[in-house]
């Protein structure tokens, strides 16, 4: 019996937690012409941003022993990480997040943040976060007093984004991929950085949250796909602290 699915199902309706799919691939720049053209005959490009395409930049966070990056490597099939996003540098939207995944499944909350607020947290200043209203501030606390959650790495790209209403589907082009180092403020435009990715490869993302239509599925040029089995998170993080992971023995 397929007990995976039967457990979304049921924090779906127990829960109200609605889990969607998630798929990853790294293709080459190179093919990326060719699968715009695809796509733009079907799919819608995002609202956001100039003609589809933005910018992304997230502070990530890990507890005091590094957990979501070592059950990441580790292949645990139920996990969590916290983030800080902005997109294209803006102050106004400023947003706490925890994806949740369960195997190919992801769940994310959501909650906003000031730009003071998010110094709070930089400065280790979490006492605010108990009198907020959503239980995320309130169990983002709880994860920085008691495993000592506490910012990592930031990681920047260039998404361009499609969606297609049947099927809730949503699939991005992640390119630059960018690990900033020396600082953890999200809103310094000019933080040094590295590429994580190999020349010439960037990463598509496929969600969806009831069915993958066949004429999306069809669409997918299989010859050059390969499953990305690294989060960003994973690649910046070593990429920025290559001389100072603990080794497990």
């Amino acid at each position: 019996m397929d007990t995976l699915p039967r457990l979304i199902r049921e924090l779906n309706m127990e829960k109200n937690m609605i889990f969607r799919h998630e798929l990853k691939y790294l293709i080459n720049r190179k093919d990326l012409a060719f699968i715009r053209q695809r796509y733009d005959m079907m799919l819608h490009k995002d609202i956001h941003g100039e003609n589809g395409v933005y910018m992304v930049r997230s502070l990530y966070f890990d507890d005091y022993w590094n957990s979501s990056y070592y059950e990441k490597l580790a292949g645990n099939h139920a996990r969590k990480k916290y983030r800080v996003r902005i997109y294209n540098y803006d102050e106004s939207v400023i947003r706490l997040e925890r994806k949740r995944k369960v195997d190919s499944y992801i769940y994310k909350e959501s909650a906003r943040l000031t730009k003071e607020e998010f110094f709070w947290i930089i400065s280790q200043k979490f006492d605010f976060l108990l009198e907020k209203p959503d239980n995320l501030y309130k169990e983002f606390y709880i994860e920085c007093i008691s495993k000592l959650m506490r910012p990592k790495v930031i990681v920047d790209y260039e998404r361009e984004a499609y969606t297609l209403p049947e099927g809730d589907v949503r699939i991005t082009f992640d390119s630059n991929v960018r690990s900033s180092i020396l600082s953890f403020d999200i809103f310094d435009q000019k933080l040094p950085s590295f590429e994580v990715l190999e020349t010439g490869k960037l990463v598509m993302e496929v969600k969806y949250t009831q069915f993958l239509p066949n004429a999306i599925r069809e669409l997918f040029p299989s010859d050059s796909l390969e499953f990305l089995a690294l989060s960003k998170y994973v690649l910046c993080y070593e990429k920025a602290n290559y001389r100072n992971i603990p080794k497990i023995y």
